[in-house]
């Protein structure tokens, strides 16, 4: 049982503001030894401020931490390491043109010289010990994001931690990667190793941790010992923890009406490719002879799993990967490989995968990040290229108010965002611009369920206001949801386009499987 265990973390009046903001709000938090400790709450809650401030990256306004009854300050996450507490961030810090090894030495604070077949030993038997299968050698780039993440645990293994934070570990991994890593997750707290498990995802805090303590709005909102719950009484778990997640319905809005009312698909064709044909970054063949119609105001869904060349096809749209055969056209007008900028001013605009490294700019402003695609049109530009600043920042409000952006005003750094609020700033960005064809590339990844319904249904409301969305997405839930039509790639190829009325989950994921190349009518 948890409370028989030695607590080793305690955090008590724990509170950060940021410009105004406050991100915590007098937060008590323990961990005990050995235990999963989930953190749950929506995007936004302030759960990785918390932990920022446990692994010495963020200091406290007010309140203390004590580090197994000691109370301690950190002023960096190297003073946290030495206390035995590493963070794996959501968005992974690996470099990937070096090895395993390197990466894993990096940071130490030693000879990054050693001698290589001591060093790689030491990583094979903590390896071995918490069946971690990666090898030293093998460049970080050529590993999956499962694999990638496990390089980032032995990183702190290696380091001697104690005390693990691991920051949305499964939004980048398949189911299958999501079961292996688990695995791992309860060999280590086996071991009598503390983990931190932040998470918006209730079904997987149910399935790994002895605890969980939800935040709502930068507040303790409940904590609950799941072992404290009968066999009988285990199902009132989840409403439980959806009140406390939800003191309200704030935004729910059943995303099937939008869809009923909607009006019989247009005979107007938008974007159109023919027999397209690209390379990936490896120069293997992605895409092979795709060829489809997107109708005006329709969403084609395009399904599949991760790896089929779906990231390929969003970029040859958006112009930012070379088409090797094959031609597409936007409103008659021949785009292919045509620079990312003319594509933009004949009206196709992109919510990327990656919202950190290819969305947004951390270290700029929720502003800055809003136009730029825009920087040289009024109003935001002046004669001679001067930037009207005043103009900037409303534009910026305006977003935060229309897309409940958590943010206290324009002016704030985007890297102090949540992952949720970043998000929606993309989305913001893209339809600000009024697009006619808005390519979304997994819109929803990683974000909890209050913001995933939210960009669902602004996806629904504005293809019912004649924009052509092309949803890539191997969340197939959101794709039977929000499609108008429904499509497959499978290793590159287009295999079937059913109309929603007539596609199942079944039969849509026999396509993604390869387990069949057509659905029978």
């Amino acid at each position: 049982m948890s409370e028989m265990r030695e607590t080793v973390i305690e955090m008590r009046g724990i509170t950060k503001r940021f410009h105004g903001l406050v991100a915590n709000d007098c937060i008590d938090f323990d961990v005990k030894r050995g235990e999963i400790h989930a953190l749950l709450g929506e995007n936004g809650a302030g759960k990785t401020t918390l932990m920022n401030i446990l692994s010495g990256m963020y200091h406290a306004d007010e309140g203390k931490v004590y580090v197994r009854g000691k109370e301690v300050t950190f002023h960096s996450p190297q003073e946290a390491l030495r206390s035995g507490i590493g963070m794996v961030y959501q968005h992974l810090t690996l470099v990937p043109t070096l090895s395993v090894r390197e990466n894993i030495l990096l940071g130490t604070n030693k000879k990054f010289v050693l001698p290589k077949r001591d060093v790689e030993k030491k990583i094979k038997e903590i390896a071995r010990e918490y069946e971690i299968n990666v090898e030293p050698g093998v460049k970080v780039g050529q590993l999956s994001a499962g694999e990638q993440e496990k390089v980032e645990i032995l990183k702190l293994f290696y380091r001697g931690s104690e005390i693990l934070i691991l920051d949305e570990p499964t939004s980048v991994l398949t189911p299958l990667e999501v079961d292996d890593f688990f695995k791992i997750l309860k060999i280590t707290s086996d071991a009598g190793k503390s983990i931190i498990f932040i998470t918006h995802k209730l079904e997987e805090a149910l399935s790994i941790s002895d605890r969980i303590t939800v935040l709502r709005q930068g507040r303790k909102a409940g904590e609950i010992d799941l072992q404290s719950f009968s066999q009988e009484t285990k199902c009132e778990i989840p409403e439980t923890i959806v009140k406390m997640m939800f003191k309200e319905a704030e935004f729910v809005e059943e995303i099937e009406n939008i869809a009923c009312d909607k009006p019989s698909l247009s005979d107007e064709v938008v974007l159109n490719l023919e027999d397209v044909t690209a390379k990936n970054d490896r120069g293997a063949q992605a895409l092979k002879r795709v060829s489809f119609s997107l109708h005006r105001g329709e969403v084609l869904g395009i399904a599949g799993v991760d790896g089929n060349g779906q990231k390929e096809l969003a970029e040859v749209i958006v112009g930012q990967r070379k088409v090797s055969s094959g031609r597409i056209f936007l409103q008659g007008c021949d785009i292919t490989n045509m620079p990312v900028r003319f594509i933009n001013e004949r009206g196709v605009f992109y919510i990327t995968d990656d919202r950190m490294k290819e969305g947004c700019v951390g270290n700029f402003s929720l502003a800055e990040n809003a136009i730029f695609r825009s920087y040289k049109k009024e109003p935001f530009c002046k004669k001679k290229a001067i930037l009207h600043i005043e103009a900037i920042e409303a534009h910026g409000n305006e977003l935060i108010k229309k897309f409940s952006i958590k943010a206290s005003n324009a002016k704030v750094m985007v890297r102090t965002l949540s992952g949720g609020n970043i998000q929606k700033l993309v989305v913001a960005r893209e339809l600000s611009h009024k697009p006619v064809v808005l390519v979304c590339n997994k819109p929803t990844h990683g974000l909890d369920v209050m913001t995933t319904q939210f960009i669902r249904n602004e996806i629904r409301r504005q293809s019912r206001q004649g924009i052509s969305v092309l949803l890539i997405s191997s969340d197939l839930d959101e794709i039977m949801q929000v499609s108008d039509r429904i499509g497959v790639l499978f290793k590159g190829e287009l295999l079937d386009i059913l109309p929603r009325q007539k596609a199942t989950k079944e039969n849509i994921g026999s396509l993604m499987l390869g387990l069949k190349n057509k659905v029978q009518a």
